[in-house]
C-alpha cells in the first residue's frame, strides 16, 4: 500500500511537471502571438498613414511649388485632389458599405481594373476643370503623370497585383527628392517600410511590392519629371 501511494505521489508529480511545461508553452505562445499583434498593428498604422489617396493628396498640395505664386496656388491642389482623391475613394467607401468592393484599400484584384478605371474618369474631369479655371501648369503636369500610373496599374491589373501603395509612396519620395533637393532623399526610406507592412499584413508579395516601387520611383516620377521639362 506505501508503495501504490509513493507510485502514485510520483505520477501526480510527473502530471504537475507536465501542466508546467504546458502552462510555459502556452506562455510561449501568446508571447510570440502578442509580438506578432504588434507588428501586425505597426504594419496597418503604416498601411493607412500612407495610402495612395493620403500621399497622392499631399503630392498635389505641393506641386504649384515649383512655379511662381506658391502658396497662394495651393488651392489648386486641394481642388486637384478633390478630383483625384476624394472623389474616387469616397465612391470606394460607398461602394465597401453596400458590400460591392473587398475593402477601401480594394485587395481583390479582380475588383481593381474597375475601380481605377472610374478614378480615372475623376481625374481627367479634375484636369479640364483646372485648365478652364487657368490653374498652374505644374498641377496639371502632376496629375497628367498620374493619369500615366492609373493607366499603367488598371492595365497591369487585370494579371497582376502590383502594389498601390508602394508606387505612391515611392513616386512621392523621388519627386519630393527632384523638387526640393537632396535633404528630402530621406523620405525614401518610407519606401521598404511601406513596403514591408504590405506583405506583413498578406495584401501582397515581396515581388508585388518591389515592382510597385520600381515603377512608382522611375515610371511615374520619370513621367512628371519629363512633362515639368517639356511644359513648365
Amino acid at each position: 500500500m506505501t508503495e501504490q501511494r509513493g507510485v502514485g505521489g510520483r505520477q501526480r508529480g510527473v502530471d504537475g511537471g507536465q501542466r508546467g511545461v504546458d502552462g510555459g508553452q502556452r506562455g510561449v505562445d501568446g508571447g510570440q502571438r502578442g509580438a506578432g499583434g504588434g507588428w501586425q498593428r505597426v504594419a496597418r498604422i503604416l498601411t493607412e498613414v500612407f495610402q495612395p489617396p493620403v500621399v497622392v493628396s499631399i503630392l498635389l498640395l505641393i506641386s504649384p511649388v515649383v512655379e511662381p505664386g506658391f502658396p497662394g496656388t495651393i488651392w489648386f491642389g486641394v481642388l486637384g485632389a478633390l478630383f483625384v482623391c476624394v472623389l474616387p475613394l469616397a465612391y470606394v467607401l460607398v461602394l465597401v458599405r453596400l458590400g460591392k468592393l473587398s475593402d477601401h484599400h480594394v485587395s481583390d484584384r479582380e475588383e481593381r481594373a474597375r475601380v481605377l478605371m472610374l478614378a480615372l474618369g475623376s481625374v481627367v474631369l479634375g484636369l479640364l476643370v483646372l485648365n478652364l479655371i487657368h490653374a498652374p501648369t505644374s498641377v496639371s503636369v502632376m496629375i497628367l503623370a498620374l493619369i500615366g500610373g492609373i493607366v499603367a496599374l488598371a492595365a497591369v491589373s487585370l494579371v497582376w497585383k502590383m502594389s498601390g501603395h508602394a508606387s505612391a509612396i515611392s513616386a512621392a519620395a523621388v519627386i519630393a527628392g527632384l523638387m526640393f533637393g537632396p535633404a528630402w532623399l530621406p523620405l525614401l526610406f518610407l519606401v521598404p517600410a511601406v513596403g514591408w507592412s504590405r506583405v506583413v499584413l498578406g495584401d501582397h508579395t515581396r515581388g508585388q511590392v518591389i515592382a510597385g516601387s520600381l515603377f512608382g520611383g522611375v515610371v511615374i516620377a520619370g513621367l512628371w519629371w519629363v512633362l515639368r521639362g517639356w511644359l513648365i
